[in-house]
């Protein structure tokens, strides 16, 4: 039988090699096909990273902003201009709003803080819209008050809105002058003390009898646990309500030293109150007027003709919006059992 032989050198015989990459025609492996779009790949993948860079960037930005806005920043506040006028002659404007207590205190001293530091502050104005308070964040904020006149030499003008009554009233002897808005409810000068007795509470409706080791008859007076005597009243009274009235009457005799005596304030001192039209005949405020009128005799006692009005706020917070707390609802423990038990004494016009 014939066989017919391979007579061409250059195609080899035998079992051959195969594969994606072998090329018989070459008689060895075929270079690789060069992908096509492999630089374009290569562009969109830095494109993508950089994206992502970037998106994790503002991410990380728009939490901060987050936070600061959430959080607000500690101790800075605010400058708005409420009234027009040159900015090297300033008139600062503070306020003192609702029941006085200890974080009135806090506001008072960092909004004259923040003025001492201004030299283009020429006079202040404490816009007073407050029954009162405790005692002591009252007197705080009148001293306070009456540090800042004497050692800056700058006047300070009391400006009455609402209700300054009490603790509001104390406070603004502090200034050099006292006006008024013609419905502003003032006065009521005097003490009030108050505390709850919860004898019935604990012991009909709970059945928890309290027990009380003393090391004297009035180590415990008042006490919440049982209702009080005649005597214990009358000790209270002489304690507290008495001395705290007293200086009272002192701050307002120092204040008002050159409109009223010692006499016509203890008539006065009897916890009524007064609109602004019968303050100013009883000489306890010296005009009666608006915010204009405010400013108008905060520049005649600091010898300026023109000024800007500044007033001082708070940034933006989400923490003060929702800063009510579950817990705090319906808490009673012993330091709310104390609180409640213990008579607080206050500058405050009780109207309720």
């Amino acid at each position: 039988m014939d066989f017919e032989q391979n007579n061409n050198p250059s195609v080899p015989t035998g079992p051959q090699p195969t594969g994606p990459n072998y090329n018989p025609a070459m008689g060895g492996p075929a270079m690789a096909p060069r992908r096509k779009g492999s630089g374009w790949r290569i562009f969109f993948g830095f494109v993508l990273a950089l994206s992502v860079m970037a998106n994790i960037a503002l991410f990380l930005m728009l939490i901060g902003v987050i936070a600061i806005f959430a959080t607000g920043q500690r101790g800075i506040l605010d400058e708005e201009i409420i009234r027009e006028g040159p900015a090297r002659t300033k008139i600062a404007m503070i306020s003192l709003q609702g029941v006085i207590y200890d974080e009135s205190v806090s506001d008072i001293y960092r909004h004259l803080k923040i003025i001492r530091k201004d030299k283009h502050v020429k006079a202040v104005i404490v816009r007073v819209n407050s029954p009162g308070g405790t005692v002591s964040a009252s007197d705080q904020i009148y001293m306070e008050i009456n540090k800042f006149r004497k050692e800056e030499n700058i006047p300070v003008v009391a400006f009455m809105q609402g209700v300054a009554a009490s603790g509001g009233y104390y406070t603004s002897v502090a200034c050099d002058q006292i006006i008024a808005e013609p419905t502003t409810i003032t006065g009521s000068i005097g003490v009030i003390s108050w505390y709850l007795v919860m004898q019935e509470l604990l012991e009909d409706k709970l059945g928890i009898l309290p027990v009380t080791i003393k090391s004297g008859r009035k180590k415990d007076w008042p006490s919440s646990f049982r209702k009080p005597e005649p005597e214990e009243i009358q000790y209270m009274r002489d304690k507290v309500i008495t001395p705290a009235l007293e200086r009272f009457i002192e701050v307002i005799a120092e204040g008002r030293k050159s409109t009223l005596t010692i006499e016509e304030i203890r008539i006065l001192a009897d916890g009524g109150i007064f609109g602004a039209k019968e303050a100013l005949e009883e000489k306890l405020i010296d005009e009666i007027g608006y915010l204009d009128e405010a400013i108008d005799l905060a520049k005649s006692l600091a010898g300026i003709d023109k000024a800007q009005v500044v007033q001082y706020r708070k940034p933006f917070s989400f923490t003060e919006v929702f800063s009510y707390r579950k817990t705090n609802i319906l808490k009673f423990d012993r330091a709310t059992l104390y609180e409640l038990g213990t008579p607080q004494i206050l500058y405050l016009w009780n109207a309720y």
